[in-house]
């Protein structure tokens, strides 16, 4: 993959890239239906020919209960902490310059504190894969693209449910076989060095189990990073994105669909430094605007990491 090209991949990768092109990644299904996906977890815009292969941390702490677009009493939720660290493995490869795919395989730790419980809950788990294939045969340089594929239930969804402890919409994963669509743009302004990007993927549940379908969530990212400073051999480019969720609500008997469903959007300064063939991407992720159904807890801010290899 090439230098310049693939500098602007990873952040897009780790601000708005697909968690599938992400979690996201990665879609984890997150307590009160307040998830942690958007769309630039841990995925990155394909430049040429060649693989990559990507270790992603993300962190949140959901702790403060929310109603509608405001503050709300932490007495009206239950749900009193989730606080959750996120580790994906993912590896992408272009087999050619049209033709590509991707997986995430997401692992999560989770604690979990409510006022049904006599002390806070903690478990760690494989989440949902996700495979995806790229397709980006629109242009030479591969600037736009499409991606399509699904997320598998391989989290689990039923830890501690027969004591009571823990709802479907806090369990690590869904239990529902989702459909995964996405685009994603980037170009350069001028002969200047910066950038922009702008993504979107769609997140569809399709099967589903134990009477429990989360609502269908839509994402999209838009940013701009300056790719024109360095030290020594070490390129650094800082990034500035904004990033967009919607979730419907859940359904089923085992779904709280007066407490699920969201809208937000989230400001997301970060930094990449590049090392050929190492990059390592920072950012930190903070809602400027949520509007949730019912009550929900949600983070005052998210954190993430990602180291990637290409060869």
């Amino acid at each position: 993959m090439k230098n310049n090209i693939l500098n602007s991949q990873i952040k897009k990768i780790t601000f708005g890239v697909l968690a599938g092109i992400s979690a996201p990644g990665a879609a984890w299904a997150c307590a009160c239906g307040c998830g942690v996906f958007d769309v630039a977890t841990s995925s990155m815009f394909p430049s040429d020919a060649g693989g990559t292969v990507f270790l992603n941390y993300d962190y949140q702490d959901q702790n403060h209960n929310w109603s509608g677009t405001s503050s709300a009493p932490n007495a009206n939720n239950d749900d009193k902490k989730i606080e959750t660290h996120f580790v994906t493995l993912g590896a992408q490869y272009m087999f050619n310059r049209s033709w590509g795919a991707q997986v995430e395989l997401p692992f999560a730790n989770r604690t979990f504190d409510s006022a049904g419980n006599a002390a806070a809950l903690n478990w760690t788990g494989l989440g949902d894969i996700r495979l995806k294939g790229i397709y980006t045969g629109f242009s030479e340089d591969l600037s736009s693209g499409l991606t399509f594929g699904m997320k598998l239930p391989t989290g689990s969804f039923s830890h501690t449910m027969s004591l009571g402890g823990i709802d479907r919409d806090t369990q690590i994963g869904s239990g529902s076989t989702d459909i995964l669509l996405g685009g994603f743009h980037r170009d350069r302004f001028g002969a200047s060095h910066w950038n922009w990007f702008a993504q979107a993927e769609l997140d569809l549940p399709a099967l589903t189990q134990g009477d429990y379908r989360p609502g269908f969530e839509a994402d999209a990212a838009a940013g701009i990073y300056y790719d024109g400073l360095s030290l020594g051999r070490v390129k650094i480019s800082p990034v500035a994105q904004i990033i967009g969720s919607w979730r419907g609500h859940d359904h089923g008997t085992t779904a709280a669909p007066a407490d699920s469903g969201y809208e937000r959007v989230l400001l997301s300064p970060g930094i990449e430094f590049h090392l050929h063939p190492v990059k390592i991407y920072a950012d930190v992720e903070v809602p400027v605007f949520q509007n949730v159904n019912g009550n929900q807890l949600v983070a005052p801010v998210l954190f993430k990491l990602s180291v990637s290899y290409m060869f």
